[in-house]
């Protein structure tokens, strides 16, 4: 998405695949089917790297046995090791790196971890802690009716997917065909489906579904899913400022009561321009170190409960076209739980040309990763969250970069055990 205000452009995209291939009977999720036949050599298209070929089972929470972890103090020797790979731009970046290869003796990383910047579509993982806090609070001791109702909740595209560029894989059962394009209104899909849209495909589209949905089920309680009537009329009916509360009810509050700090990590509003118009919104903002408290804390099966934990990190899993910090080579045999998000701004100048990820204005990255490498050995098991902005530089490159030098460090921290 690009668009000018005045002399100054702004961007914003995002992109990239999750959830495992073996789930499209169980998820409903219809993309995933096209993605195994692929893999299968039924369909054309590109196979994926090793580290992408987990099953549904395989994908697993690591750390359910160490749920009183919090982040360690900071290693200074692996700070400096970290923060010598940024070079000169070190300045403009805020990175944290937790190191759970050895589950005994986790080292932790942090330069300028208090840093705040806008997170971009990174902050579409409180949306999703959202929908698993509220149907966490609805049905706290039936897993099932959970399950049911993100699989078979019919969510049919309206006004609040207007507008966005990202593009989504649709699968046409009847046709057994691939439709790829942006959402439009009028397009089926679950609450489920249109989770991954937004948290895979990084869909703001879906995300405007998303958190539509998510405010009808804090409103409607085990009514959910209303009728399509009953869903416009509520928005019709209710005051701006009741909106806005339920709002920050679905996307903030959970932020807090899964023992985060609202102050330091926040998604204030909509994804979508329609969405924005419909509900006020707030601000949004993130920390390396709050992002890393979070993805600590899903990996230990405390966001919410174990159940939507490893949801969401099922919800992560990278299964096809592997982008910025997940693209680097050497991260080809590691699972790798992903979510990214750019925003980047550029004004006239001479000799300059504004191109996606390299604003002159500001240029944010933003990457949380999961690294589980090999997939199926774990001989190293970290997380990295990283916030930059370093203008007129490919961002996108920069990470990729970085990923592979924090990969090569983690390996030769933790050589192969010789038999």
């Amino acid at each position: 998405m690009a668009f000018s205000l005045g002399a100054l452009t702004l961007g914003s995209t995002t992109l990239g695949l999750a959830y495992p291939l073996d789930s499209y009977e169980v998820t409903g999720i219809g993309r995933l089917e096209e993605a195994r036949r692929v893999q299968a050599g039924e369909l054309p298209g590109t196979k994926q790297p090793a580290g992408g070929l987990l099953t549904r089972n395989e994908v697993d929470l690591r750390l359910t046995a160490q749920r009183d972890l919090e982040l360690p103090l900071i290693d200074p020797q692996f700070t400096r090791q970290i923060v010598g790979l940024l070079g000169g731009y070190a300045d403009r970046y805020a990175i944290a790196v937790l190191d759970l290869s050895d589950p005994t003796a986790p080292r932790y990383a942090e330069h300028q971890g208090n840093v705040s910047h806008n997170p971009g579509s990174v902050g579409k993982l409180l949306v999703a802690l959202g929908i698993f806090q509220a149907l966490a609070d609805l049905y706290p001791t039936d897993l099932e009716k959970r399950w049911q109702v993100l699989k078979d909740s019919p969510v049919i595209a309206d006004e609040f997917v207007i507008s966005d560029s990202h593009t989504v894989r649709r699968w046409d059962r009847a046709t057994e065909r691939l439709i790829r394009r942006p959402l439009q209104p009028g397009d089926p899909g679950t609450l489920l489906e249109n989770l991954d849209w937004m948290l895979s495909a990084s869909s703001n589209s879906a995300a405007g579904s998303v958190m539509k949905h998510g405010m009808l089920l804090k409103a409607f309680g085990t009514r959910y899913p209303v009728s399509d009537a009953e869903g416009k009329a509520y928005f019709r009916e209710h005051l701006k400022s009741e909106l806005s509360a339920v709002l920050a009810d679905f996307v903030e509050a959970p932020v807090t009561r899964n023992g985060l700090d609202l102050t330091q990590l926040r998604q204030g509003s909509f994804f979508t321009r329609v969405g924005k118009q419909k509900v006020q919104g707030k601000n949004s903002y993130a920390t390396a170190r709050e992002l890393m408290k979070f993805m600590l804390r899903l990996e230990q099966g405390r966001l919410v409960d174990e159940f939507s934990s490893r949801e969401l990190k099922r919800l992560l899993y990278s299964t096809e076209r592997r982008i910025r910090y997940a693209s680097a080579p050497a991260l080809f045999d590691s699972a790798v739980y992903f979510k990214s998000g750019s925003l980047f701004g550029c004004q006239p100048e001479p000799d300059f040309v504004c191109r996606a990820y390299q604003g002159n204005v500001r240029n944010f990255m933003n990457s949380t990763a999961i690294i589980e490498g090999p997939a199926k050995e774990r001989r190293v098991h970290y997380i990295v969250t990283l916030m930059s902005n370093v203008l007129r530089r490919n961002s996108a490159a920069d990470h990729q970069s970085l990923a592979a030098k924090i990969h090569r460090l983690m390996l030769a921290d933790h050589p192969a055990k010789v038999e």
